[in-house]
């Protein structure tokens, strides 16, 4: 295994701030985007230092691709509303040759079987990117979930008119995908992005407002309202962690579920008998989990940024068109044992939009079976920071394993 030679990152030493580690040689780190991490570097119970990814760039409540390590608190904005969103691929026996000339027919079987997307407009009738009569697998995938949801829901009734069963297994919108790829000896990865969908955005939404009402209610005045805390002992703090805790769990078997319905698509048309699970990577890249670091037991919220602790598996995808990496974590200390969860947007979806023709969105996605409407031009490769240099900046931090390049891609 390769050990770095070198500490890529650079420090931000503000007063009366904790430092600010970025790795960001030689990508984007706006202004706007310092600022906001600055503000996370103000509060008083950051733990050593905040880690910054080289995917960084402005959020809603905290910072993406921002590690950020607590004691005594936590912060539910930074934690953010899509609960447990990751990634998971998985490496099939299927080669290059294997797959048909055009993957069309393969691309339209998955957005069968995976609801994706969501309706504009609901007057009557279900959202399309929701189940209306739920499946047999989804019924038995829900069953580990059921018991711990119910208690939830006796502490918090607001859960039970959340989308909760009837968005497991389904993909969303955004930046969410299922992809088809190769590695660089042509074999074929399944590889797919989602989290909580509608109960783990409800539960996130909620203890947000609760920690910005306790802040006003202990007339505690912050740089920004975003950053409203659940201290430790407090009347939320247990009930926080354990809804969370289980939209993180919510979020993983969503991403099993959505691969054995895309594996289950693929066997249908190819028509072919393959095995999957060679390899398998399940990762978190939005969540808060319980860690030891510099010696003490600390709460580390990872937004938009993956665990990449000694010989850890994870994934660091492009968006459509562009590459994406199967890693190995290389433990580095300094990061808390983290990477970056993706390339990082160079433009909000607005802006990518006015910017962006559709005419360079079908160049950018050339070879790539996907959607080449104007409706998903906010996700095509150039609103996004050069996957490369986002490699090549955290090289101290992950060593690739695979690197793999799309030829199918479903998005919501």
């Amino acid at each position: 295994m390769k050990k770095p030679v070198k500490m890529l990152y650079e420090v931000i030493n503000e007063k009366d701030h904790h430092l600010v580690k970025s790795w960001t040689n030689g990508v984007i780190f706006d202004e706007n985007a310092k600022k906001q991490v600055l503000n996370i570097a103000s509060m008083p119970f950051i733990h050593k230092h905040i880690a910054i990814m080289p995917d960084v760039h402005l959020g809603k409540g905290a910072t993406i691709g921002s590690v950020i390590p607590t004691i005594g608190a936590v912060i539910p904005a930074a934690v953010g509303v899509d609960l447990g969103c990751g990634m998971m691929a998985v490496k099939t026996s299927l080669n290059a040759h294997d797959l048909p000339d055009s993957l069309s027919s393969l691309r339209h079987e998955i957005e069968r079987q995976v609801p994706h997307g969501r309706s504009k407009q609901i007057k009557k009738g279900r959202d399309k990117g929701s189940w209306g009569e739920l499946p047999e697998d989804v019924i038995q995938a829900w069953l580990p979930l059921q018991n711990r949801f119910n208690r939830l829901c006796n502490q918090h009734p607001w859960l039970e008119k959340t989308n909760h069963r009837n968005h497991l297994g389904t993909l969303g919108t955004g930046n969410h995908f299922i992809e088809l790829c190769l590695d660089e000896k042509n074999q074929v990865w399944v590889m797919l992005h989602s989290g909580s969908r509608g109960v783990g955005n409800k539960i996130g939404s909620e203890f947000i407002e609760k920690a910005k009402k306790d802040m006003e209610r202990w007339l505690i005045h912050l740089p920004d309202k975003d950053l409203a805390y659940i201290p430790e002992g407090s009347a939320h703090f247990d009930d926080y962690i354990n809804a969370v805790s289980w939209a993180q769990d919510f979020a993983r078997i969503n991403r099993t579920v959505m691969m054995q319905r895309t594996l289950a698509a693929m066997q249908k048309v190819l028509e072919k008998p393959f095995t999957a699970e060679l390899e398998a990577v399940n990762c978190h890249h939005n969540y808060i989990s319980r860690e030891h670091h510099f010696g003490q037991d600390v709460w580390v919220t990872r937004k938009g940024a993956v665990s990449a602790k000694l010989g850890e598996m994870g994934i660091i995808p492009g968006s459509m068109g562009a590459k994406s990496f199967i890693v190995r974590g290389l433990g580095n200390a300094e990061s808390f044992c983290s990477c970056s969860h993706g390339a990082g947007r160079v433009m909000s979806r607005e802006e990518a939009k006015r910017r962006i023709s559709l005419d360079e969105h079908v160049q950018a996605t050339a070879g790539v079976e996907c959607r080449k409407d104007e409706s998903v031009i906010d996700e095509t490769p150039s609103a996004y920071k050069d996957i490369e240099k986002v490699m090549a900046a955290q090289a101290d931090l992950v060593e690739i394993v695979h690197t793999l390049k799309q030829v199918l891609c479903v998005k919501g």
